[in-house]
């Protein structure tokens, strides 16, 4: 049987103790991966960590601020004295958006960005002369927002375009260095119970804003079939992972024909 590429590596996974970060982070254990989770809640880091390590997975985890230099600085240096090397960094760590433009200042545009954006670009930073050394993986979460924007969602979307163009640039300038970065754009993920964003404040959004995605009419994503895609896709070198993919035609139509894009997006959420 051929061992999993990624047996042994080292995987760095923020935001890996919930959501999407957690399916991520029991994948790659699962294929073998020795996985550091850097999340903000001590409580839920050392709950999951020690739930990995008793099924056997080799997991470790540490409580980091990823909007502090210092924090993510400290991570480093735990990894270097642990490991010694970083074969791979999956950025996870964000938030979702609600917001009218009326009502979204510069203030409140800084503080999505600062997390969706500033802060992958503090931990790619710090961490990517060891990945160029490992020729590793960057894996950026970005969303189908990444690729066109949608009412109601606030200044999500202009942080998950800024993620977009970091990873072109990171192909780009270190795709021939042997990194490999993907971009992942996928649409609502499937859940037991769905996520319902909450509009205190906000009363004066539609019901539908409350929904994922702003009540993008899209079929929610399987967790394991999204997760085994991004595992596959990375592994494979591929630039970035659209899903659902039909979702590629919109953003091909927003490109060429833009007054008809922003009717189909209308139309569609």
């Amino acid at each position: 049987m051929k061992a999993s590429y990624w047996k042994d590596k080292i995987v760095l996974v923020t935001g890996g103790s919930s959501g999407l970060g957690l399916e991520l982070t029991l994948a790659f254990a699962k294929h073998g991966a020795r996985v550091v989770i850097a999340a903000l809640e001590k409580e839920a880091v050392e709950t999951v960590t020690q739930d990995f390590q008793n099924q056997g997975l080799n997991v470790t985890g540490f409580q980091v601020n990823v909007c502090r230099d210092e924090d993510v600085q400290r991570l480093k240096e735990e990894i270097v004295a642990r490991y010694g090397k970083l074969d791979a960094l999956v950025n996870v760590a964000g938030r979702t958006d609600r917001g009218k433009m009326l009502n979204c200042d510069a203030a409140h545009f800084a503080k999505v960005m600062e997390l969706n954006f500033i802060a992958l670009v503090r931990v790619t930073h710090t961490f990517l002369p060891m990945l160029l050394e490992s020729r590793g993986n960057v894996i950026n979460i970005g969303s189908l927002a990444s690729k066109s924007a949608s009412c109601w969602t606030g200044a999500y979307p202009a942080s998950k375009h800024a993620v977009a163009a970091y990873s072109q640039q990171l192909r780009l300038e270190h795709g021939r260095d042997g990194l490999k970065t993907l971009l992942v754009c996928p649409g609502p993920i499937q859940r037991e119970t769905e996520r319902l964003y909450p509009l205190e404040g906000l009363e004066d959004l539609p019901e539908s804003a409350r929904r994922p995605g702003a009540g993008v009419k899209v079929k929610k994503l399987s967790p394991e079939f999204l997760v085994s895609e991004i595992l596959r896709a990375s592994e494979k070198g591929e630039p970035d992972l659209v899903l659902p993919k039909k979702a590629r035609i919109l953003f091909t139509i927003n490109q060429m024909f833009p007054k008809l894009g922003d009717w189909l997006v209308l139309k569609n959420t």
